[in-house]
């Protein structure tokens, strides 16, 4: 997919009702409130090459960074950048982190997040890269709930 193509998933899910139940449909999961999309995914990376994992989390970030540049012009300036580690404590302590927040701390660590417009939904944009023997995942999330 290019910049154009992702755009259109996030307009889609923008529109979409939120399911009421958790479902998955090709890369899209959703549930109440919200929508986590996988707008692009790595492939072949083994967990014994760090070199190359590294080159591709590097690709995969500077596409987050094009994709927010184009919806800041669509949505105004995003927030400063969103740090996970503070979910990922909270939710290590117990507290029930709500969806997709919870899934986003545990596979992200930061995210770059607009505050709802006409639409009433956040959106957030953020690389998945933390689990060394996963693929690299550029991430999607609109939902009705601002971070808690």
């Amino acid at each position: 997919m290019d910049i154009a193509e992702y755009l259109a998933v996030i307009d889609r899910l923008c529109a979409r009702e939120f399911p009421a139940e958790r479902d998955r449909s090709d890369l899209v999961v959703g549930g109440p409130g919200y929508f986590l999309a996988e707008l692009e995914a790595s492939h072949g990376l083994r967990p014994g090459c760090a070199e190359r994992r590294a080159g591709a989390a590097d690709d995969f970030h500077a596409l987050k960074e094009a994709l927010s540049e184009v919806l800041d012009a669509r949505k105004g300036r995003r927030q400063q950048p969103w740090g996970m580690l503070t979910l990922r404590v909270r939710r290590a302590r117990g507290e029930a982190i709500p969806e997709p927040w919870s899934e986003l701390s545990l596979r992200t660590d930061e995210l770059n997040l607009w505050e709802p417009d006409e639409t009433g939904r956040w959106l957030a944009v953020g690389v998945a890269d933390r689990d060394p023997a996963d693929g690299i995942q550029l991430l999607a999330a609109v939902t009705a709930m601002g971070p808690p």
